[in-house]
């Protein structure tokens, strides 16, 4: 679609309601696209105000835990001074005009949510309110300067005068928009910046919050497919008879990666899947082994790769440094793992094709089902659900694998009925598109006073961006910029770098995980700078201080995360305490980790988080994300990894792709800066500095470097 700027705002009327949003061009592609789908509210409408005052925004972003429905309803309840107790969030349809204002598709991801919408929502809920006071004016024959809007009411300051919102709804929407609107500063401010209770709150906790998984229409079938061991590998032959026998087994049919059983529900899909007798064409991936990967980038390690940044004499000043080091660090293919495993409903019907799906890219998604289907993408109406979390594996580009499945599978089978489509854990696991593996071999050296002379880094690892609609975007002169994202950026003051990056080709999809390149470049860098902290014999936190800009974000947390901890007091023996910093998505996080180690023993006894996400609109919030990123980082460094044998994944659920328990957790506190600065980031920023603190925390307990992750590699286990 050709998306492009949208040219002003207008009102919109829709059955006497206050609607405010954006203007779409007239005629065209664009146009239809952004018909309304059924009963569904006017698509470009941000905010409505019913007659009985209650207030629906439309969020243009998809909810999956991160609380984006409560912070965008923050952004237009600020504005707009209405009263927060009657405030809700639908999700919005698929049309132009909720197209991300960065990446201009309408797209969840990169922690720019807030960001992207910040002025936006703001804009509407500040024109909104100017117009509900000019409706007010009016009816009284007063100057507007006379009124004032607060907790969802117009008053006449004269009197004691006063108009609801919903009674002032429709005379409003016949007011002429504003041309430019004054948004409130920070020190009027009600409700953001302050503690309010989450929207998505209550559903969740009584069960009425609608998942895709909780999806149920008439006559609706359930649908699992039987995937080649390997990924990539595609049916030959197959054998149904033992299929069809299951009572409720309605059909098997064959697509283009495996074999799918339409069934009445859950459990008879997944018999009849079991019985499938399934002959494959093992495909690009069948001799696929991490032993031999690891060995192979291992050998790529040893070489320089195409140089992305080259400062000074880099060889040279590190053959010259009094001390050197010359280390390697490995990370393994990650799994995102989102607790609801990917599921849709598509429902084909004569006239086009309808879908309830949790996901991170409603564009991609309805542009893909609509070229599969050879319709119109007004033909195509998808819902959004909320989302059992995503940290980026529901945002594949160019269309979720799932759903193209999903159409599919209803398409084979040809019935004219909602066909659910569910994954089960099994196939999450071994469904691709993974955090890349990674390997960093780092060189470094100091001089005789400690001071680092040189930076040399070669990096290896797939790149995400190639073959998907973003090459052209994000690969500059053949580097993936999501590859030296944290490396090409460190913010240590170096004298000589050298950084380069190999990039092979494997036939398995990576995909961004969550905090995508700075998930394996913080783990090198901030483990690294450690290592020249004791090769000089300074205190790791001075040390980085020493290095970095006098008043900047990095020093600010770190400083921060240091008081918390209380760095530098006496601990009990086998304790460590270990710390690191990381910027990504417009975000600062530091944090202090202290472990106990025994042997090979380990507990995560606490750990301190500060962060500087610039202007914070919802402070429970970010708190939230720090703490559920610290424990989302913890499982990948502690167990996290997805290996290859003969092709296929060798972990297979939960008992082999573990994640953190509730008793093994630490203790969290966090810290939120106070700034003025744009809003940044919180879904992301806090994971990349986790496991080097870790790392540097175990240093600091028992003298141990750990360079390869997970630490269940080198035998730790947690106590």
């Amino acid at each position: 679609m050709n998306i492009r700027q949208l040219s002003r705002r207008e009102f919109l009327k829709a059955g006497g309601a206050l609607c405010l949003g954006f203007t779409l061009p007239t005629g065209g592609r664009m146009a239809q696209a952004a018909t309304p789908a059924a009963a569904a509210p006017v698509p470009n409408a941000f905010v409505r105000i019913e007659r009985d005052g209650s207030v629906v925004i439309v969020s243009n972003k998809s909810e999956m835990g991160q609380g984006i429905y409560t912070s965008l309803a923050l952004l237009i309840a600020e504005e707009l001074e209405c009263d927060w107790s009657r405030v809700k969030v639908v999700s919005a349809p698929v049309a132009p005009v909720y197209a991300h204002t960065v990446f201009h598709l309408q797209i969840t991801g990169g922690s720019t949510s807030t960001l992207s919408s910040y002025d936006q929502y703001r804009k509407v809920g500040a024109a909104a309110r100017q117009m509900l006071i000019a409706a007010a004016a009016a009816r009284w024959g007063v100057p507007m300067s006379q009124c004032r809007a607060e907790n969802s009411r117009v008053y006449n300051s004269a009197n004691s005068a006063s108009l609801g919102y919903g009674e002032l709804s429709e005379a409003a929407a016949k007011q002429p928009v504003p041309d430019a609107v004054e948004l409130k500063p920070r020190h009027r401010w009600k409700l953001m910046g302050s503690r309010v209770h989450r929207l998505d709150g209550p559903e969740k906790l009584d069960g009425s919050a609608q998942f895709a998984l909780d999806v149920r229409l008439p006559g609706q079938l359930t649908a699992l497919i039987k995937r080649c061991p390997s990924y990539g590998g595609k049916p030959l032959s197959f054998q149904a008879d033992a299929a069809l026998a299951v009572p409720g087994v309605k059909a098997v049919v064959a697509i283009s990666n495996g074999v799918a059983v339409v069934a009445e529900g859950f459990w008879p899909a997944k018999k009849g899947r079991d019985l499938l007798e399934v002959k494959w064409d093992a495909g690009p991936n069948a001799a696929l082994d991490s032993a031999k990967l690891n060995e192979e980038y291992r050998r790529l390690a040893s070489q320089e790769g195409q140089v992305y940044q080259r400062v000074g004499e880099a060889d040279a000043a590190w053959r010259g440094a009094a001390k050197k080091l010359d280390v390697r660090y490995e990370l393994p293919y990650l799994a995102h793992a989102p607790m609801e495993p990917l599921n849709c409903v598509v429902w084909l019907k004569p006239d086009g094709c309808e879908i309830w799906s949790g996901t991170q890219s409603q564009t991609m998604d309805a542009a893909m089902a609509a070229g599969m289907l050879g319709l119109k993408m007004e033909q195509v109406t998808l819902h959004t659900t909320l989302l059992g979390g995503g940290f980026g594996r529901r945002a594949i580009p160019g269309g979720g694998d799932w759903l193209r499945e999903a159409v599919e599978v209803a398409r084979a089978h040809g019935k004219g009925v909602p066909v659910h489509l569910m994954w089960t854990r099994d196939d999450d696991l071994a469904g691709a598109y993974y955090r890349p593996m990674w390997h960093d071999r780092v060189r470094g050296g100091v001089d005789a006073a400690g001071r680092p002379v040189a930076w040399l880094q070669t990096g290896v690892g797939q790149s995400i961006a190639v073959g998907t609609p973003f090459e052209k975007m994000m690969i500059k002169d053949g580097i993936d910029g999501l590859s030296i994202e944290g490396t090409a950026d460190m913010p240590y003051a170096i004298p000589a770098r050298l950084l380069d990056l190999h990039t092979p080709k494997t036939p398995l999809p990576v995909l961004w995980w969550r905090s995508v390149g700075h998930s394996h470049s913080a783990f090198s860098t901030e483990s690294f700078i450690d290592e020249l902290a004791r090769l000089a014999r300074k205190d790791p936190l001075a040390y980085r201080l020493s290095l970095l800009p006098p008043g900047s974000r990095e020093s600010g947390v770190l400083k921060e995360a240091a008081r918390m901890a209380g760095w530098g007091r006496k601990l009990p023996k086998g304790h460590g305490l270990g710390i690191a910093v990381h910027a990504s998505f417009g975000s600062y996080v530091a944090h202090a980790m202290e472990v106990a180690v025994k042997g090979k023993s380990l507990t995560v006894q606490k750990v301190w988080c500060a962060v500087d996400c610039g202007v914070t609109v919802n402070p429970d919030q970010v708190a939230a994300q720090m703490q559920g990123s610290i424990l989302f980082g913890l499982s990948a460094a502690l167990f996290g990894e997805i290996t290859f044998k003969n092709g296929e994944v060798e972990q297979k659920n939960f008992d082999g792709y573990q994640l953190l328990r509730m008793s093994q957790s630490p203790l969290i506190e966090v810290s939120i800066l106070q700034s003025e600065e744009a809003p940044g980031g919180t879904g992301e920023p806090a994971v990349p500095p986790v496991a080097p603190a870790l790392a540097n925390a175990i240093h600091a307990a028992s003298g141990k470097r750990l360079r390869i992750l997970p630490l269940s590699r080198s035998g730790y286990q947690l106590a």
